[in-house]
């Protein structure tokens, strides 16, 4: 038994030791300034590989140690099994992604705004949550001064036409004349002036009528494309016009949601990793439903300056729940291995040498755990992909893995 009470004083030696050269690193680096950092680090480094030849050192001395309790008193040697939980690893698919949020955004969102300068609103034609086709009248301007403009463009054009039909029919007489050698020559050139200059004159008047009619047209609001009314900020008697059109919160927004997109910016350092067609899964919490899987539609072809990333988007499917703005996470598929290992990332840790893990193996009557060296693929998910080192079917050590050393005797039950 004294040989089990110098096991257990050594394990505490080695707990107290680890706790005190943590605590110690810390108040050194509390208290290093920011010139003396670098050379901090390297005193961190030098101490921590110390403190690992002093665990390894203490571990080798504890085997030994539980080698000879275990040929002295077997009886006490079962006493000193360490408590474990293992699980079986399985072959599975590794998959990781890059997770990243965007928006939900829509192919088709218009907001309505007057051909012209605007003017008093006299009528509205459609209400908040209507659907609308395009080129549906939504709202009716002021249109008093234009009627105006064309009655007097037309009154003028009338008054024109007049004056041309008498003009000519003056260079009619005037030239007959002077046919049969009666009257002047500058006569028939003088009254070919006039009707030249109405004729110019009339299609002056007639361009100003058009001009006015149109602006009359431009005194109707139409929808500019087909949709859902989602704003409506617009009343009678208030002004509209291009600018209020535009502001924040105001004017008419039309939203057309048979064409919805998620929109993403990606840091440039995935620039190599992310394609047009590549595989995404896109989620929307809101929602409530599964993850959506699609391709991506586009990557922009510019970095932008300010965030250095470059845009995305990725094609949603028709969905009453889906809603322009709403938050949504894109998670694209940038690395995929089939048939592999894959543990908990917690339970990889790492010496001087390489990755290992401890797994549980029989040794005889008892169980011990064993180290297995492993070399890491990719991480995600709280999983890491185990590229060799591991085959499947092993007993892996998911808690109590950082207690135990290789051949220790453990046991799953307490």
């Amino acid at each position: 038994m004294n040989t089990n009470y110098n096991i257990n004083n050594m394990k505490r030696l080695v707990t107290v030791l680890v706790i005190t050269a943590i605590a110690g690193i810390f108040l050194a680096s509390c208290g290093t300034g920011a010139k003396d950092k670098k050379g901090n680090i390297g005193d961190l480094q030098v101490k921590i590989e110390k403190l690992k030849k002093e665990k390894s050192a203490l571990d080798a001395e504890i085997r030994t140690l539980e080698d000879e309790l275990a040929k002295a008193d077997p009886d006490a040697a079962n006493l000193v099994k360490k408590l474990v939980i293992v699980d079986t690893l399985r072959i599975n698919d590794f998959t990781h992604f890059i997770e990243l949020q965007g928006k939900v955004d829509a192919d088709g969102i218009a907001y309505v705004a007057p051909s012209g300068q605007g003017g008093q609103v006299k009528a509205v034609y459609a209400k908040l949550g209507n659907r609308v086709s395009k080129g549906q009248l939504l709202l009716k301007l002021d249109d008093a001064l234009a009627r105006q403009s064309v009655n007097a463009a037309q009154q003028q054009t009338g008054v024109l036409k007049a004056r041309l039909t008498q003009a000519q029919t003056v260079y009619e007489r005037y030239e007959n004349l002077w046919k049969q050698n009666i009257g002047a020559e500058i006569q028939v050139i003088n009254a070919k002036a006039d009707v030249d200059a109405l004729q110019s004159q009339l299609k002056a008047a007639q361009a100003q009528v058009a001009m006015a009619q149109e602006q009359v047209n431009m005194s109707n609001v139409y929808a500019g494309i087909s949709g859902v009314i989602d704003q409506m900020n617009v009343k009678v008697g208030e002004f509209f016009s291009p600018q209020s059109a535009a502001m924040p919160g105001t004017g008419i927004r039309i939203v057309n949601t048979s064409s919805l997109k998620i929109v993403t910016n990606i840091p440039e350092n995935y620039i190599s990793r992310v394609k047009k067609g590549e595989k995404v899964e896109i989620e929307v919490p809101e929602t409530g439903k599964p993850a959506f899987t699609s391709v991506i539609s586009i990557v922009g072809a510019s970095i932008d300056p300010t965030t250095r990333s470059f845009i995305t988007e990725a094609k949603l499917p028709s969905d009453p729940l889906l809603k322009p703005n709403q938050t949504a996470t894109m998670k694209i598929l940038d690395y995929e291995a089939k048939a592999t290992v894959a543990v908990p990332i917690n339970v990889v840790q790492s010496d001087e040498n390489s990755k290992y893990v401890y797994v549980m193996e029989k040794s005889g009557d008892k169980m011990v755990a064993r180290k297995k060296t492993v070399i890491p693929g990719e991480a995600y998910n709280g999983l890491m992909e185990i590229k060799s080192g591991l085959t499947g079917g092993e007993l892996i050590i998911t808690t109590g893995y950082q207690t135990v050393y290789d051949g220790q005797v453990v046991t799953t039950k307490s």
